[in-house]
């Protein structure tokens, strides 16, 4: 994948991201532009989006975790909170296909995803270690724990525009 393309499969995911945040209805919005051309079909645009939340999900646990708290368990639902807060429509769709895969290939990747999203949560919760089978159920059981005390924002999450290196080179320009 060309910088070019790398660049403009991010631009169109900000913009899938931002119509799931808007349309909350877990459809995948295949009729954005750009979509159909940049991701090769639902399951890549829903791998994209899975990583998308994993990679939240990650970092906000990395931030409750530098607080250093008394409670892990506790730590990691509220990251999961933060990360429900930011992605909702991401959330929306995952748990849309999660319950209704296309097909069995979907189906097998969604499984494989949330078996490690379990693990990296027990794990970091403190609950066991990676090469621990019993993580999984343990994750599973900290999803579930965060999902009943889960109570949703109505807002929306504010979307930042990030400009371009040429666009801060210029502005540096002008300032000087």
């Amino acid at each position: 994948m060309s910088w070019t393309s790398h660049h403009k499969r991010g631009e169109i995911l900000r913009d899938v991201v931002a119509a799931v945040d808007e349309r909350r209805d877990g459809l995948l919005p295949m009729d954005l532009p750009g979509v159909t051309e940049t991701f090769a079909d639902e399951l890549d645009l829903l791998a994209a989006l899975q990583l998308r939340w994993h990679t939240r999900l990650s970092g906000r646990i990395e931030t409750e975790l530098a607080a250093q708290p008394m409670d892990l368990e506790d730590a990691v639902v509220r990251a999961w909170h933060a990360a429900a807060d930011d992605l909702p429509g991401t959330r929306t769709v995952l748990d849309r296909y999660h319950a209704l895969p296309v097909d069995e290939t979907m189906a097998a990747s969604l499984a494989k995803a949330k078996t490690k999203e379990h693990l990296v949560l027990a794990v970091m919760a403190g609950k066991g270690a990676f090469a621990d089978p019993q993580c999984v159920p343990i994750g599973s059981m900290i999803e579930m724990r965060a999902r009943a005390e889960y109570v949703p924002t109505t807002e929306l999450p504010e979307r930042r525009t990030f400009a371009t290196l040429v666009d801060r080179f210029r502005s540096a320009l002008s300032a000087a």
